[in-house]
This record gives C-alpha cells, sequence and structure tokens, in this order.
C-alpha cells in the first residue's frame, strides 16, 4: 500500500506538472496531494474520502492535512483533473496495445437499492432506471459505458441514466484510436450505419452478431471475438470489487465524481499493483 500510495503521488504531481498546473501559493496542500488522497479513497476505502484524509495524515503522508469541509472543496475543484489523467493513462494503453485490438461494454452503477427508490434524493425519473439483463434485476442509478483495451486497460467512459441503452451509448463512444484498430462487443451494439461510418473512418466495428443478422460472421471469429469480451467483463469486476455497497453522496456531481474515481482507480491498478 505504501509503495502504491507513492506511485499514485508521484504520477499526479508528474501530469501537473506537464500541463503547467500551478498550485495557489497560499494553499496549505498542493493539488497533487489532494489527487492522491481522493484517489487512495477509491483504491482502498471503498470511496470514503474522510477515511481516506485521516489516514493520510495520520501515516504522515500529508501532515498538513486540510479539514474535512475544506478538502471537500478542495477535491471538487480538481474534478476534471481527475478525467485529464484517465485519459492520460487511456493514451499510454493505447501505446502499449500492440494488437490494436479494443472492447466495449457498460455496467450499472445503482445509486440505491429497488425499495429505496422513492426515498432517493439523488436522481428523480424513471431514465435512471435501468435493467441489467445478465442478473434479471432492475436497478436505479448510472451506466458506466466503458471502452478497453484488449488486456483490459481502461481507455474511454463515460456515464449515461441507467435506461440508456447500450446501442444509444455507441453514438457517444468518441473512438479516438489508431487507424486499423478493431473494436468488439455483445450483440446490443449491432448498429450498421454507425459501423460503416466507422469502417470509413479506419476504425473497425465488429460486435457480435445475433442469429438473424444480415451480416453474419464466420464462426472462428466469432468464437474470437467473445475470448476477447471476458477481458472486458474481468475489468468490470475489477470495478465492481472497489465499489462498497452505497456510494455516499449528497449532490448528483458528487457521485457522478466518485463514481469517474473508480474507474481512474481501476486503470491506475492496472499500472501500480
Amino acid at each position: 500500500m505504501d509503495t502504491q500510495i507513492v506511485a499514485v503521488f508521484c504520477l499526479c504531481d508528474d501530469m501537473l506538472k506537464a500541463i503547467h498546473h500551478r498550485d495557489d501559493p497560499q494553499s496549505q496542500i498542493g493539488n497533487a496531494e489532494v489527487m492522491t488522497t481522493a484517489i487512495v479513497a477509491a483504491l482502498h476505502f471503498g470511496g470514503n474520502i474522510e477515511k481516506a484524509r485521516v489516514h493520510m495524515q495520520e501515516y504522515g503522508y500529508v501532515p498538513k492535512m486540510l479539514g474535512k469541509s475544506r478538502f471537500n472543496r478542495r477535491f471538487h475543484r480538481v474534478a476534471d483533473l481527475f478525467l485529464s489523467l484517465f485519459s492520460l493513462l487511456g493514451e499510454t494503453w493505447k501505446t502499449l496495445n500492440e494488437s490494436s485490438i479494443y472492447v466495449i461494454d457498460s455496467f450499472p452503477i445503482a445509486a440505491c437499492d429497488n425499495y429505496r427508490i422513492c426515498r432517493c434524493h439523488l436522481y428523480r425519473g424513471e431514465q435512471w432506471r435501468g435493467y441489467q439483463s445478465s442478473k434479471r434485476r432492475f436497478f436505479y442509478g448510472l451506466k458506466l459505458h466503458l471502452l478497453v483495451t484488449q488486456a483490459g486497460q481502461p481507455v474511454e467512459f463515460f456515464l449515461s441514466p441507467g435506461s440508456y441503452s447500450d446501442t444509444n451509448g455507441l453514438k457517444v463512444f468518441h473512438f479516438d484510436l489508431p487507424a486499423g484498430s478493431k473494436v468488439t462487443g455483445d450483440k446490443a451494439y449491432t448498429d450498421y450505419t454507425i459501423e460503416d461510418v466507422m469502417n470509413e473512418a479506419g476504425v473497425h466495428l465488429s460486435p457480435l452478431r445475433k442469429k438473424n443478422s444480415t451480416r453474419p460472421v464466420p464462426p472462428w471469429i466469432h468464437y474470437l471475438m467473445s475470448s476477447y469480451r471476458k477481458m472486458i467483463e474481468t475489468t468490470g469486476s475489477l470495478i465492481e470489487r472497489l465499489l462498497p455497497k452505497h456510494i455516499h453522496a449528497v449532490t448528483p456531481r458528487g457521485f457522478e465524481i466518485k463514481v469517474a474515481l473508480f474507474a481512474l482507480a481501476c486503470s491506475i491498478n492496472y499500472l501500480v499493483r
């Protein structure tokens, strides 16, 4: 854990220096310390910022730690920097992915239990209610749409309401990938129009085909695509392992920042174990 904390701090500090980010000279701690504490919370404390804040102070990693309220304000202020760090790691994974094979999928992130939907203050409305077909259950909250390499490293993600279908999510992905890359996914990502557009751009989308598909693929290709999908399922399991039973948040933005932190923590886990 000590080695991982030091490595996370070095990663955050180097990124801030690379983008020429400057801290306020009057600030008690730098943004690198704030980012490190938040990432440690996602890695080891189920996203509990307060436990991570106390841990970092008691063990001497950040002796001049901010109080609970001030740290929370700084944490929200640097939210965009977490996305920058995720993008930076994503570029690294794309460079290392010599096979240029990528996989897409979505995972439910529940904001509350089903029987508490009527009392949920974070989100209101039926657009947040989704269905998880693999477990045959409904959930209420967000969907995490993820693009990973063949080895499972996260490259791109975005959040959507729970009712958002994977087919619609396909239209939101940027697919900023090297020319000649191949992208696969489950049967829900079948959209021939998007496939044709992506092929023209040099990125080949080949999801698993339905039985009545007008563009069938040979059985051996279907087998390979099925084996690739196991990697994103593994990545989803790693994120689920980091998630607590309930993500504590007061506002929707706070909830979404924490979900993004778990995606970033999963990417860092591939870098520092």
